[in-house]
């Protein structure tokens, strides 16, 4: 079977969620092989060989991690030269997919984003998107002899299926232009104590109908173990986190669950999280727009309903 890379997605040699999702999808298409790209790969080694990675392709030169995104996606060309694969599976984030967009064009390869969905049809990778803003879902296939695709997290399961996990050290020739761009300073993001929005299971969602106190949306979302997000009218009045938007202009997720609380159901919002598994809406408009997407709905006040819903998620877990 023909190998599949998949590029890790780690913090400091700590795998993401992500990254067990990527090699369960690369599983469908051929012999799963992560590209790991940074230090400290011994402690991620174990974990990419849990989730079924028979090689680990580990780039370590300083240069490539000390750039922008640039080098990666040459250190990632590099090896496809020498590995021919069937597919690239990267995750969907905004660096994930300027990483697929410049390896495509370096290795002339076909290229699909946002897929919801990977399995392998007539020995070919046929990907689901969500596109045109979640109006319309597609089934695509490329016509290349290697196809990159970028996934977005929370569409598949994680299986475990141990393999061999062979380290193969790899140097790369980086070129001038790839290094130009380099990073000077990098702080950690502070931490909320919640899941990272994109690769929660369940999102909760606050909107313009909080007016600002988003009390109750994270209340809820703690007793859930949610991650929380808010719309684009959230962020732009300054009640959250430019980093917290979902919507076509910000973070797109796809959660198991997904709770939209005082949010209308603009198209750019519903462009975000439309791929959610479930969706569930609280708003006081019984005519608003997200009530025709969700799967279950409730008219009422959300400083009302979130409150007692928090309650009862409490007692019974204890």
């Amino acid at each position: 079977m023909a190998e599949v890379l998949v590029l890790v997605d780690h913090d400091n040699g700590e795998v993401r969620k992500t990254s067990a999702e990527m090699l369960n999808i690369a599983r469908r298409l051929g012999t799963p092989s992560a590209v790991f790209i940074g230090s400290n790969v011994q402690e991620a080694a174990d974990v990419l060989a849990r989730y079924g990675a028979e090689k680990i392709y580990v780039v370590a030169d300083p240069a490539v991690t000390g750039a922008l995104v640039a080098p990666q996606a040459e250190a990632l060309a590099q090896i496809a030269g020498q590995a021919n694969p069937a597919a690239v599976i990267i995750a969907s984030s905004s660096a994930g997919k300027e990483i697929a967009g410049r390896l495509a064009v370096k290795i002339n390869a076909g290229l699909i984003t946002d897929a919801v969905d990977v399995q392998a049809v007539d020995g070919a990778a046929q990907t689901t998107q969500s596109v045109f803003a979640g109006s319309y879902t597609v089934q695509a296939s490329a016509t290349t002899p290697t196809t990159i695709i970028t996934v977005k997290p929370n569409s598949a399961g994680i299986e475990m299926a141990q393999a061999a996990g062979t380290q193969v050290p790899v140097d790369v020739t980086l070129s001038d232009v790839a290094t130009a761009a380099k990073i000077t300073k990098s702080e950690p993001r502070q931490s909320t104590g919640r899941p990272e929005l994109t690769e929660a299971p369940i999102v909760v969602s606050g909107g313009r109908g909080t007016g600002g106190d988003f009390s109750p949306v994270e209340a809820f979302a703690d007793s859930l173990g949610a991650a929380v997000g808010a719309s684009r009218a959230a962020v732009d009045a300054g009640w959250y986190p430019h980093t917290s938007q979902v919507g076509q202009t910000g973070k797109q997720v796809s959660p198991q669950l997904y709770v939209a609380a005082g949010i209308s159901g603009a198209i750019q919002h519903r462009a975000g999280m439309q791929t959610s598994k479930t969706i569930i809406a609280v708003n006081k408009d019984e005519e608003a727009p997200i009530f025709e997407l969700v799967d279950f709905g409730v008219v009422g006040d959300l400083f009302q309903v979130l409150p007692q819903a928090t309650e009862a998620i409490q007692a019974r877990r204890g």
